[in-house]
């Protein structure tokens, strides 16, 4: 019953502060609407390298990608262990996948923008490559060390 007292009593102090891990998918969040309020002239600089490495695939937006694979790694850290399951994995790739459909909407009220299915595939895609990534044994078991 002591072991209870104290963790009620250490929560109701602010020891619980699992929130704080969700704070770099916030910081994270807000990086991608800032660029998302960018226009296309001002956007049209980010990034160029990857369409001369990889021509044939022009239609393959490299910036959401990489934004959302990121946005899935800062999601994973934030659920921690709890990310682990499969079900964990699959609300990532949705939390994911539904912040770049809202970052699409937001788009379209910005000059030179206007929204993308394909901009929500690479933004999917980036998300749900990186629990893949996190998927793997070896990495997983580094990730969550350095996650810790």
């Amino acid at each position: 019953m002591k072991q209870t007292d104290s963790a009620a009593e250490s929560r109701s102090r602010g020891g619980n502060r699992g929130w704080l891990r969700f704070l770099p998918a916030i910081a994270w969040m807000a990086i991608i609407f800032a660029f998302s309020s960018r226009t296309g002239d001002e956007l049209g600089t980010v990034l160029p390298w990857f369409q001369k490495l990889f021509p044939f695939m022009t239609s393959f937006d490299w910036g959401h990608f990489v934004s959302y694979f990121v946005l899935g790694l800062t999601f994973d850290y934030a659920f921690g262990r709890r990310s682990d399951r499969v079900m964990g994995k699959v609300f990532i790739v949705m939390l994911c996948t539904l912040y770049g459909i809202s970052d699409e909407y937001h788009q379209s009220f910005v000059g030179g923008r206007s929204p993308d299915i394909y901009d929500v595939r690479n933004d999917a895609i980036g998300a749900a490559l990186a629990v893949i990534v996190t998927s793997i044994p070896f990495v997983r078991n580094r990730w969550r060390k350095i996650a810790s």
